[in-house]
């Protein structure tokens, strides 16, 4: 049974349309990338998967017994965000606030999963580090951690590489694949269209032309011909 569920979408703001009849569904164990060129919509439909815009259009299901405040969220972090002065153990505990309501405390449980999930990171050692005082490669771990607090059922990551070096950028990448070998749902927005091809398990395009499919199918369409450079070459 599908987690969540895109029919006829149409996203927008203000009346702007950005995308329109966007079909697709994402079920348990999935690693779906979604790719496309910057203003095509993919920080958009984001919000709208969150909840935190209105389609213009179409609707978001959430299936198989997930909730909304069970989605970890990984977003695009500001310059503010960056310079946040709280404690590694505090940031990654504050993802636990979904589960704690209106509680004004964290319980034992909460504690232990915010330990496991800086172990699953391996920055238990961080744990008392000031979080601005972090590398790039070191606050997206600690965010990672914090998403894994709301949820060990589906991420949605926002451009969770961005800004890294290529060695942390791998590493990134390979702590989200053994995340999804795991079980955990990965929804990732990316503009890394040759990496969404080399991980995913499927792939939503969104631009003029929207395709929505396997790895393998999206190989073998038009769509990857354009927009995938092969090694040591040009584009097919």
């Amino acid at each position: 049974m599908a987690q969540l569920t895109c029919s006829n979408l149409t996203l927008g703001y203000e009346g702007h349309v950005v995308l329109s009849g966007l079909n697709f569904s994402v079920s348990a164990g999935d690693y779906l990338c979604i790719v496309g060129e910057n203003g095509s919509g993919k920080s958009t439909l984001v919000k709208t998967m969150l909840g935190l815009m209105k389609p213009l259009g179409g609707r978001v299901t959430l299936g198989d017994g997930l909730r909304e405040n069970e989605i970890g969220y990984l977003p695009q972090q500001t310059a503010v965000q960056k310079d946040f002065p709280a404690t590694v153990r505090e940031v990654v505990l504050s993802g636990c606030q979904g589960r704690a309501g209106m509680r004004p405390f964290y319980n034992r449980q909460e504690k232990a999963l915010a330990r496991e999930s800086m172990e699953k990171m391996d920055i238990t050692a961080l744990a008392g580090r000031c979080y601005r005082e972090l590398s790039g490669g070191q606050q997206q771990r600690v965010l990672l951690a914090r998403a894994l607090c709301a949820t060990r059922r589906l991420l949605l990551l926002d451009e969770p590489v961005s800004g890294l070096d290529p060695m942390v950028t791998q590493e990134m990448y390979a702590l989200i694949r053994q995340l999804n070998r795991e079980g955990i749902t990965v929804i990732m927005i990316s503009h890394d269209i040759a990496a969404a091809a080399r991980f995913a398990s499927h792939i939503l395009h969104v631009g003029n032309t929207v395709f929505f499919g396997t790895r393998e199918e999206y190989l073998r369409s038009d769509i990857a011909a354009r927009f995938l450079v092969p090694e040591g070459g040009d584009r097919p």
